[in-house]
């Protein structure tokens, strides 16, 4: 670890800013010029209402100038916030470009008009796709860095350099959120190859360094890390921050682990337009910040030293703004995207995982006796291990064993369930491995694995958990193809053990299924047998999308529905339903633990003449419109069950769909089956009284017989 207080602008003669020809400081100038200038256009045009919102990168040009000198564009990968105008351009990002994403283009590289100005992204140059969460990139950074290692070991080269690293940017206050710390906590124990730089301005909008850091300081505060170089500079100093970054850079190339550069730039806007800074900052503190600007101070340096005239300047004064103008003009020129784009991206627009390539169910390849959920998953995951060296297993007690010299002396844990029992000790620790007790850790680190290539299979141990991760997962992974304009995708297969029926209670019971239903983007498979989730898990892992698979614990080692292994080829394709009762009176819809009791019920009340067909969904998103509204049309009466709390669950949707698409064949209201709108109990008679029962299921079926 190295530290260093805040230096002088001058630069030793042995620095590598001293080597900087004239040329490449002029260069620099131009550079942190053109950046301010972009800046001062958006304003104008967003005071002209041209253009919608405008956030400022202004004060931080030193610092990021002297990165995009150092750090290699195509080469390197990047993970932005939205002060990093200066090292986009620098890495090539044109001021077009720029203006394209103010006034909302089709033509915008970095997101086809569908984000905000500010959001960086750029495949050419390997920006990924940045989003407006504070602080979501750190784990992803982790993540692409991560992938850099495990490529390195697998000795995968295809999209991998010899020496790259990742760039993670950010503002001070982002350091307040606690992916920061889990990102730190996994790029130090792994000794990652990201380079963390924290532009510390002052001000998180309005909130002080003091009351957002404690001490007021991030460097103090991260040099406890095991493997972390860090460095605190001016970075409003160009010479300085170049040196700062030569060394933080070469330092993570060497794989010695990650550094964090913390450099002191001004903020001489306020946050946004939509800020006032004279509200909370007084005028003699914002002249302070003037007096350090670099865009103003680092001319007179040139001319001073000799780099450059007057003249010069002058004439990159005049160049800088004759661009700005005609980027202008360009970008106001260009159309914005046509109302047919809005669903282009939200899935992969070549990889269709309800397409008939993905169905093989009629051709199943048996082999051996029937066995349980828990065999079937873990025979699927091994086929494609075996099939895809791309793919990697991890999350909480996933591993066989951490300490690998313990495989052979030792079982194994392989899963609080077994779900991945065996997988290490067949695969290896570089595949197969634990993470930290972090489920944003777990979601935010597969994002950047997959944008590298990676395929992760993570698992969440219990889906009563995953909140920590959903912002991961809602406003990351599920955004990630469409808000880049299908320049960058992630398809994580996030495995989790959700639902009641075992004494698990609050917290080992929750079914929120149509919270992640709910968002765009996000593929959501719910199997209710062996068969089924070996096939649909199958088909997750070698689609193109994010999906969340959910694998009820109740349903795990079952004996009424095992299946015989169906083959290494054997799929299901997402949006198809099961009709695995037929019925002539009453269509039942549902999926999961509630599948068999549905059936069970459905036998009970045959005696009395009731005729019910039951449909399992197996994939909640898409699912199928197809054979439900067939079904509601020949018996025209329906019911929906699902194990979820009665109002405002995913029985909701079918019903309001049913309603919509199928009333005039219907001959009674559409009915709901699901559990009360409470938490789910302990003791055995709560529970029961909570959660859907065969009973329930039979009251139904009566109860919309009379109409």
């Amino acid at each position: 670890m190295a530290t260093r207080t805040l230096p002088d602008r001058k630069s030793s003669p042995g620095s590598p800013s001293a080597r900087l020809s004239s040329p490449q400081l002029v260069a620099a100038y131009r550079n942190m010029l053109l950046s301010r200038r972009l800046d001062d256009k958006e304003v104008q045009l967003k005071r002209q209402n041209k253009i919608f919102f405008q956030i400022s990168g202004a004060g931080h040009e030193g610092i990021l100038t002297a990165a995009g000198m150092i750090l290699k564009p195509a080469y390197d990968w990047f993970y932005t916030y939205y002060r990093d105008r200066a090292l986009c351009l620098e890495l090539g990002v044109t001021p077009a470009e720029m203006l394209y994403e103010a006034v909302g283009a089709a033509a915008d590289p970095a997101s086809g008009g569908r984000q905000m100005p500010s959001h960086w992204g750029h495949k050419a140059f390997n920006i990924v796709s940045a989003s407006s969460p504070t602080g979501t990139q750190f784990l992803q950074g982790v993540g692409s860095a991560e992938a850099t290692l495990r490529a390195k070991l697998l000795d995968i080269t295809e999209g991998f350099q010899r020496d790259e690293v990742v760039l993670i940017s950010t503002g001070e206050g982002q350091t307040s959120e606690g992916e920061f710390w889990e990102s730190l906590n996994t790029a130090a124990n792994l000794k990652l190859p990201a380079v963390y730089l924290v532009e510390d301005n002052g001000y998180a909008i309005s909130v002080p360094v003091e009351v957002n850091t404690a001490g007021g300081n991030i460097s103090k505060l991260v040099r406890s890390f095991p493997n972390l170089y860090v460095e605190e500079v001016d970075g409003c100093d160009l010479l300085s921050s170049y040196d700062t970054m030569e060394r933080a850079v070469e330092y993570a190339r060497q794989r010695k682990g990650p550094s964090l550069v913390h450099a002191h730039v001004i903020r001489p806007y306020s946050h946004s337009l939509s800020d006032d800074e004279t509200l909370y900052r007084p005028p003699a503190e914002r002249e302070a910040d003037a007096a350090r600007d670099p865009v103003a101070q680092f001319p007179k340096w040139l001319v001073k030293q000799e780099h450059a005239t007057e003249q010069d300047i002058k004439q990159i004064q005049d160049e800088v703004d004759a661009i700005v103008l005609a980027a202008t003009d360009d970008a106001l020129a260009q159309p914005q995207p046509g109302p047919e784009t809005i669903y282009y991206g939200v899935y992969s627009p070549s990889v269709d995982p309800t397409g008939e390539q993905f169905d093989t169910e009629d051709d199943p390849q048996f082999s051996g006796e029937p066995t349980t959920m828990v065999d079937l998953l873990n025979a699927c995951m091994k086929d494609e291990m075996r099939r895809d060296k791309k793919i990697l297993v991890f999350g909480q007690d996933v591993a066989d064993v951490s300490r690998e010299e313990y495989i052979g002396k030792v079982k194994g844990k392989g899963g609080v369930f077994k779900v991945t029992w065996g997988l290490q000790k067949e695969f290896g620790g570089t595949r197969v491995y634990n993470s930290p007790l972090a489920e944003a850790n777990i979601v935010g680190r597969a994002i950047g694995l997959a944008v590298r290539g990676f395929k992760p299979v993570v698992e969440v141990q219990f889906f009563d958990y995953i909140w920590p991760a959903y912002m991961q997962l809602r406003d990351e992974l599920a955004t990630m193809r469409w808000r880049s304009n299908n320049n960058f995708s992630a398809p994580v297969v996030v495995r989790t053990t959700y639902g009641g029926y075992i004494r698990g209670a609050i917290y080992h019971s929750q079914t929120g299924a149509s919270i992640f239903t709910h968002c765009p983007g996000l593929r959501v498979v719910c199997p209710a047998t062996a068969l089924d989730a070996n096939g649909l898990l199958r088909t997750a892992i070698r689609c193109d999308d994010p999906v969340i698979f959910l694998e009820h614990k109740h349903l795990y080692r079952q004996t009424y529905n095992k299946s015989a292994y169906p083959g290494p080829n054997f799929m299901i394709p997402f949006g198809k339903a099961k009709v695995v009762r037929e019925g002539t009176d009453v269509t039942l819809v549902t999926y999961g633990a509630t599948v068999q009791r549905a059936i069970t019920a459905a036998k009970a009340v045959a005696d009395g003449g009731i005729s019910v067909e039951v449909i399992d969904l197996r994939t909640l998103s898409p699912w199928d419109r197809e054979t439900v509204f067939a079904s509601v049309k020949k018996n025209s009466r329906v019911i929906v069950a699902y194990e979820d709390a009665l109002s405002w669950g995913f029985g909701a949707e079918i019903s309001a769909a049913i309603a919509d698409e199928c009333f005039a064949w219907l001959d009674a209201p559409v009915k709901r089956v699901a559990s009360t709108d409470t938490f789910v109990g302990y003791a055995p008679r709560l529970e029961d009284a909570i959660l859907p029962q065969v009973e329930d299921f039979k009251q139904a079926y009566e109860e919309i017989m009379k109409f």
